[in-house]
């Protein structure tokens, strides 16, 4: 009998709910036939073709359900019900998820590298695709001097593989332990052959119905099975295949129920974190689970975000992560210490902004979340107040503001108790208790914490009975009385007095960042600076020194790196991360895994990171600025931020031990200024700050340090090619940075006026010194400016220094050589740095005092007379010069000219002395009238603002330089005609036009980035290691440290303290400190 359901019945639509149990049985029935119809050899197949062809029902058409294969049995037949497309696609969606899951679970089981199974180690060794490499690869590693400290960089320079842009889905997240072997013998010297399992790496491809990872695992992972009993029914097998899989599920889940209990058990923040059901609006289940941590289920405190995007309590994830492993609690995804970051700022304020009950009774209010903890505080205060009440009526005192005599009394019972304590379980100071089990008792300082607890959980409740009898639940006050009185007692009075000294508050020595200052500003090194933290603490008996592991911790705030910010728009080519602190140099060239393609050593710090570190720096001047203009506080900018960035080499730097090297070690430094920031108020820019003293080194700071020569064009450009991308890049954006708590804009003007004329002749691609072309702000050729002295204009710069490179590379017009470098007035490079038309007041000095010294020794030989003198007698008359200099100067002959010996030569008293070897009277006044000219024009270029300082120098600026001219081209005529030197020129012709246009030349020199000169010796005999490559971030770390405002208002305090007579004796700490300063270990230090 066969009952036939009509379609208009619906039912081939309706979900599985609903549809009677049988048609849902027939239809697996059919399934099942089909699939077992399709494994019948292909003669078989057909012959049922032909059956059903020749009239008998098909079993697409009436599929019947049969409980036996022989003997008939009524079967409730049915057209074919086909589900809707709706669950359909969802169990096929279903299906596609399971199987991703089972090939990612697959992926787990197999090696990044070489593809094979981590099964087959027997050791179970296996390591993490995303990590900090383990201990023995960094000892290796550290060795070798290499600077991969993280898997991903040494995998990608051993098998060329980038792993870091890996998804889960598609590649494992482990690689065995004969890779690891690999990766090790390739940077140790074994001299066994490194056996790599695979000639090729892995190609790993996202997960396809024929996937050849799960096929495998397929096979692998195959097992003999039962045979079916043949008499279970198809129905009953079923419902036993569904009771195992609810089996398996409900196993799943209790192990995930006992995971979570374990983690909760290990953070243990039931107590200091709160609990949802505070939340004064019943949010959605979602939203709570969104703003709650994943392992306590509490609300979120202080907030942190994984790398798989998963957010915690920062306590909680980093219990789990000790004590579980470094994974993700909620997905098992790699996770480190370092790799937690804060959420962003959106999140973080509404998590804060947050309605939250006031857990206190008697306490109805609802407050924010960011304002809970100021709420919890008053209750706290409100229960520590002073309930109790005197005899005479009036407030009982605080325990610590009592005096000695007082504490006494009060806490006289309470002593009575503890003495009987003691005399009971600890006997004094003698071991006389015997344990139960024969052994003496151990001293209570001896034990454990649990078994301290253990021992005095006695003691603890009576303490706690009396602090909240008579102290208000004070018990920290009771016990720090209880132990101050008791040091009293024995006569040790200096741990009373540290002791004492800690509970008001003020300390017991000196903050980590004076004793930073301390140690940069007086060069002392590692071992010098531990050898007088540990003598000062004997002699003392105090810590008035901080350790080096708090003064490291000290260094982190203000050095580049630690500060976040933010860039509108976003600068182009370089990271938006804002952790960055010192850099390679050579980052920006393709590197080999063992040594550069460039023969040297660079360190520098991100140029964007570096000038948000040195606003930090000088964030309590710039609000200090706004007040003293009296601009509110809460003006957000745009503040105008002014730079003057200065680039030089330093000359010869190996250290000379002997003979010295054989080659000499040279140096070049890159470094910038800040010299004014303003902001936009009305119509206006109101000045908030500006640098006081531009030419002291203690301002310019150091942004690259290279092991390099400066005419080395092609090191000099790859070095500095990325600082200069990050320059520009810099110029069209503004920086979003938090300071004073409130969120300001910045813009950059970057002036590079610090070079020398050799540094801008190499940067601007101009020709040498020696070049025809003489000036670097003109176009005027050796010949036009000694005919003409003072009248030209400023007509080169950057951009039309790049037009005449193209010109020269390109000759667009078929010209010869010297036409077109005619054309192109001395421009043979392209130009890489753009820099400002302007004079260096410092190299003026001083090739303008080298030419005074070359004028004196042709008059001591009267070459206005014979000019054809020999290069003997020339000699001789600088002998003659310096020995004269010597006596009635003290100035010591030198090869090269140098500021001090220019600035002491450029005087009056020089030029009476060198007059006394002169016999011609005439020649006496000329040379006198010279130095007296130029005396009165130097200030003009040497001071920081001529229009203050020196306004009549200012005005007969251009009287006193024609006549200079006059003299060089009469009296002087032997030397200056047809020739002049480029300083003579530019002072002549340029001072009074830079001048009207900034202002100041002195102010925009590099003397600062010169005196850093010496400093970067000092440094480098600080910090001598082995391995220069970390020699040169240390150097750059302490020269950045020193050049800190922050730490400069410390060595200013202690300066003036110094200068006003302030001591200490020897038991305050600071008296047998300060004799330190004649001990071995700091001789080559500043005094402090």
């Amino acid at each position: 009998m066969a009952v036939s359901l009509p379609p208009t019945l619906g039912l081939s639509s309706a979900p599985d709910e609903i549809q009677h149990p049988h048609i849902k049985f027939s239809e697996w029935k059919f399934k099942l036939f089909r699939v077992r119809s399709f494994e019948k050899a292909p003669e078989n197949a057909q012959a049922e073709k032909q059956d059903s062809s020749e009239g008998k029902p098909s079993l697409e058409q009436s599929p019947a359900a049969l409980d036996k294969v022989g003997g008939p049995k009524p079967a409730l037949t049915q057209p074919v019900l086909k589900p809707h497309p709706k669950f359909q696609k969802k169990s096929h969606d279903d299906g596609k998820a399971r199987d991703k899951a089972i090939h990612q679970a697959n992926l787990r089981h197999l090696c990044r590298i070489c593809g094979n199974s981590l099964k087959a180690d027997q050791h179970h060794r296996r390591y993490p695709v995303h990590g900090p490499v383990d201990g023995k690869t960094q000892v290796l590693l550290r060795k070798k001097e290499k600077r991969a400290t993280s898997w991903p960089d040494l995998i990608a320079k051993v098998f060329r593989i980038d792993v870091k842009a890996d998804v889960d889905s598609i590649h494992p997240t482990e690689f065995c332990h004969n890779c690891w072997s690999f990766m090790h013998r390739k940077f140790s010297s074994a001299p066994c052959e490194v056996y790599s399992s695979r000639n090729a790496t892995m190609e790993w491809h996202p997960h396809t119905p024929s996937c050849d990872i799960c096929d495998a695992a397929r096979r692998g992972l195959k097992r003999k099975s039962q045979l079916p009993n043949s008499q279970l029914s198809k129905r009953l097998r079923t419902v036993i295949d569904r009771a195992r899989q609810a089996r398996r599920c409900k196993r799943r889940t209790q192990d995930r129920i006992s995971s979570k209990e374990l983690m909760k058990k290990i953070t243990n923040c039931s107590k200091i974190h709160l609990s949802t059901r505070l939340l004064a609006v019943d949010f959605p289940a979602h939203f709570v689970k969104s703003i709650s941590c994943q392992i306590c289920e509490h609300i979120l405190a202080d907030p942190v975000e994984t790398n798989c995007k998963h957010v915690f309590c920062r306590i909680c994830i980093l219990r789990c992560l000790k004590v579980l492993g470094s994974y993700c609690p909620s997905c098992q995804y790699p996770c480190f210490p370092t790799d937690l970051e804060s959420p962003v700022k959106s999140f973080l304020s509404i998590l804060n902004s947050l309605m939250v009950k006031c857990p206190a009774e008697e306490c109805d209010e609802e407050v924010s979340l960011e304002k809970y903890n100021h709420h919890v505080s008053s209750h706290k205060e409100s229960k520590e107040t002073f309930v109790h009440i005197n005899k005479g009526g009036r407030p009982r005192q605080h325990l610590l503001s009592l005096t000695r005599r007082a504490q006494k009394h009060r806490l006289r019972e309470l002593k009575m108790q503890v003495k009987a304590f003691a005399d009971k379980e600890e006997g004094g100071d003698t071991f006389v208790h015997i344990n139960k089990g024969g052994r003496p008792r151990q001293h209570l300082l001896s034990l454990t914490r649990r078994a301290q607890k253990h021992r005095l959980r006695e003691l603890k409740m009576q303490v706690k009975a009396f602090a909240d009898k008579e102290e208000g639940g004070d018990v920290k006050s009771v016990c720090l009385t209880l132990f101050l009185l008791a040091l009293r007692a024995r006569n040790e009075h200096r741990q009373a007095d540290e002791l004492e000294a800690i509970m008001k508050g003020r300390g017991s020595g000196l903050q980590p960042a004076v004793c930073l200052a301390i140690r940069v500003n007086t060069f002392l090194s590692c071992s010098q600076y531990h050898k007088m933290y540990r003598t000062v603490k004997a002699i003392t008996g105090r810590q008035i020194f901080q350790p080096l592991h708090s003064l490291r911790s000290a260094e982190k705030v203000l050095l580049p790196g630690y500060h976040p910010f933010e860039w509108q728009p976003p600068l182009k080519n370089v990271s938006s991360s804002t952790d960055v602190g010192i850099i390679d140099g050579l980052s920006g060239l393709a590197s080999s895994v063992d040594d550069y393609p460039v023969d040297t050593i660079a360190k520098r710090f991100r140029y964007d990171a570096a000038l948000v570190s040195a606003l930090m720096d000088m964030e309590e001047d710039i609000l200090e600025g706004m007040r003293a203009r009296e601009l509110d506080d809460y003006l957000n900018g745009p503040f105008t931020v002014v730079v003057k960035e200065s680039c030089d080499g330093m000359g010869d730097v190996s250290e000379k031990h002997g003979s010295g090297p054989a080659v000499p070690e040279k140096a070049v430094r890159f470094s910038f200024t800040v010299m004014k920031i303003s902001i936009a108020h009305g119509s206006q820019n109101v000045k908030v700050f500006e640098e006081a003293k531009p030419n002291s080194e203690l301002c310019c700071k150091p942004l690259c340090l290279m092991l390099a020569d400066e005419s080395d064009h092609e090191t000099l450009t790859a070095i500095l090619s990325p600082l200069i991308a990050e320059r520009e890049a810099m110029k069209s954006s503004e920086l979003m940075l938090e300071m004073g708590g409130i969120l300001r804009t910045f813009k950059f003007i970057f002036r590079g006026t610090g070079y020398d004329e050799k540094l801008v002749r190499e940067v601007e691609g101009l020709e040498a010194s020696g070049s025809v072309y003489i000036c670097t702000l003109c176009d005027a050729t050796r010949l036009e400016a000694s005919q003409n002295l003072v009248f030209h204009s400023i007509t080169r710069s950057h951009a039309e220094n790049l037009e005449r490179y193209e010109v020269w590379r390109s000759n667009p017009y078929h010209e010869t050589v010297e036409e077109l470098r005619d054309r192109v007035k001395g421009v043979s490079a392209k130009p890489f740095i753009e820099t400002v038309p302007s004079i260096d007041a410092l190299h003026c000095d001083i090739g303008n005092a080298a030419e005074f010294y070359k004028i004196f020794q042709l008059e001591i030989g009267e070459v206005y007379k014979n000019p054809n003198a020999s290069k003997e007698e020339r000699k001789r008359w600088q002998a003659t010069l310096d020995k004269h200099l010597r006596k009635k100067m003290n100035l010591k002959p030198i090869m090269r000219m140098n500021g001090n010996f220019a600035r002491k030569l450029m005087t009056k008293e020089t030029v009476e002395a060198v007059c006394e070897l002169i016999p011609s009277q005439e020649r006496h006044e000329a040379l006198k009238e010279l130095m007296d000219l130029y005396l009165k024009m130097k200030p003009v270029w040497r001071s920081s603002c001529p229009a203050k300082e020196c306004p009549e120098s200012l005005c007969q600026y251009s009287f006193n330089s024609q006549r200079f001219a006059e003299l060089l081209s009469t009296k002087f005529k032997y030397r200056y005609e047809g020739k002049i030197t480029n300083y003579f020129h530019k002072t002549l012709a340029h001072v009074p036009e830079i001048i009207e246009r900034d202002g100041s030349i002195g102010a925009w020199a590099s003397e600062g980035n010169e005196s850093g000169n010496k400093l970067f010796r000092r440094f480098r005999k600080m910090n001598a290691r082995q391995s220069k490559y970390y020699e040169m971030e240390d150097v750059l770390k302490h020269h950045w440290l020193y050049t800190s405002k922050y730490l400069q208002k410390f060595m200013n305090a202690h300066n003036a303290l110094k200068d006003s007579g302030f001591t200490l004796n020897s038991q305050g700490g600071l008296g047998d400190l300060l004799d330190l300063e004649e001990s071995p270990e700091s001789q080559d230090s500043m005094e402090f």
